[in-house]
């Protein structure tokens, strides 16, 4: 089967399930676009990964990055492989010195990894057309901006009415705490302002 290249086009709250989000990956030079479910940690982790922050500790896929890093394992491309009542499939295909080996993952554990080894990811075409949406032909040719959104309107709307001051705090807060999607929503805020 041939495999269709696949791009992370969006990050946001899952309307359909209460405390899940939802990535969209796009089909690289293509209108189809495929949703998928995942936790609030996954989610997280990505988000990181997707804007470069640094956490003051090594986040679990942070750490099995620089595992693999250790051992020279390179994780050369995931595949989103299988699609059954609902759930996704994925492997990692990773090489060694010696050896090529596709290890069973959770579609959002290798998507954080995907994203911090900067390498490629697939699907198939029977996934594509059973679980994705087709997007209609704008005639652009830009690619598309990777969209973190994890806060309502209302929520912007609050971030809105806050000082600078008040938004570098607030940032501070919620950095502690390790909320870093909330972090990108108020640092997007700061920078409008700017």
């Amino acid at each position: 089967m041939k495999k269709i290249e696949l791009e992370i086009v969006a990050l946001s709250h899952s309307i359909t399930q209460t405390h899940s989000y939802a990535v969209v990956l796009g089909e690289v030079n293509g209108l189809r676009r495929l949703p998928i479910v995942i936790g609030g940690f996954e989610a997280q982790a990505i988000a990181v990964a997707l804007e470069r922050m640094q956490p003051s500790r090594p986040l679990t896929h942070d750490l099995m990055k620089n595992f693999m890093n250790a051992f020279n394992v390179e994780l050369m491309e995931i595949v989103i492989n299988d699609l059954q009542e609902g759930i996704f499939y994925s492997k990692l295909v990773c090489i060694s010195e010696h050896d090529t080996v596709e290890i069973d993952s959770r579609t959002s554990d290798a998507l954080a990894l995907a994203v911090r080894f900067g390498c490629p990811i697939y699907t198939y075409d029977n996934i594509l057309e059973s679980a994705g949406i087709l997007m209609e032909d704008t005639n652009k040719k830009k690619k598309t901006n990777i969209q973190v959104d994890d806060v309502s309107s209302a929520g912007r709307e609050e971030l809105s009415k806050l000082s600078l001051e008040e938004l570098q705090n607030l940032l501070n807060e919620v950095l502690e705490q390790e909320d870093y999607i909330r972090a990108i929503n108020i640092r997007d805020e700061m920078n409008k302002r700017k």
